[in-house]
């Protein structure tokens, strides 16, 4: 009898490449579909990106802005991470398990609270480009309130599964917003990033309703297939 053939080894080309891109997209999406803290950190990113598009600020305090919100994203997820490993490897509850999250989470909203405290002294030592940036702060009120809102329903919890049409409507409502932002911007990089987020928002709600409607199946056709067997 021949032997079973060894498992191939994972492809380290162009194909590899954009698996690993794939799986980290997959785990952005994760998890800002299951931490709440996660998407009030996208939230307020979009809000960064609002100010930092309308508002002509130098190099220095585009990189440190970008810097805070790309290092909480980073934190966030990491934390995510743990949680599961630390579920993972603790079946019941355990004191320093419960420490290893809190600490974790602790982290978390050092880096969020210091990059408050940076933006809120960005804008204090930039006082006059803000006070004399009153047009374009109307404009990006105008345009970022509702594209705040768009990004904040893409990403928000429902108790019921919204039809996928009303999804459709709100990102491209989102996209036409952030169109009309970018043909006036005081930064390219920002827009895009606030075009990316809405992008991130877009594919979380997708991937809430194909969590809502895999739910939906397992419940029509019962608990559990042990359950169809006993």
């Amino acid at each position: 009898m021949n032997d079973p053939a060894p498992p191939s080894p994972p492809s380290r080309g162009v194909a590899g490449l954009l698996a690993s891109f794939r799986y980290a997209w997959t785990g952005l999406i994760h998890t800002v579909v299951h931490q709440r803290n996660m998407r009030v950190h996208l939230v307020s990113a979009v809000l960064v990106g609002l100010v930092g598009s309308g508002i002509g600020l130098g190099l220095a305090e585009k990189v440190t802005l970008i810097f805070c919100v790309m290092l909480i994203f980073f934190a966030e997820i990491l934390n995510s991470a743990l949680e599961h490993l630390v579920d993972l490897a603790v079946q019941q509850f355990d004191e320093k398990a419960r420490l290893a999250k809190d600490a974790a989470a602790a982290g978390v909203m050092v880096l969020a609270l210091g990059t408050v405290v940076i933006f809120a002294a960005l804008l204090v030592h930039n006082w006059e480009t803000v006070r004399n940036s009153g047009p374009q702060i109307a404009r990006q009120v105008a345009l970022g309130v509702p594209l705040t809102a768009c990004v904040t329903l893409l990403v928000l919890p429902r108790p019921r599964l919204r039809p996928a049409w009303a999804d459709a409507a709100i990102f491209l409502t989102g996209v036409v917003l952030m169109g009309l932002l970018a043909s006036r911007t005081a930064s390219s990089v920002f827009s895009a990033l606030t075009a990316g987020l809405l992008v991130v928002a877009g594919a979380a709600a997708r991937e809430r309703r194909r969590i809502s409607g895999q739910n939906s199946g397992q419940k029509k056709t019962g608990s559990s297939p042990v359950s169809r067997h006993t």
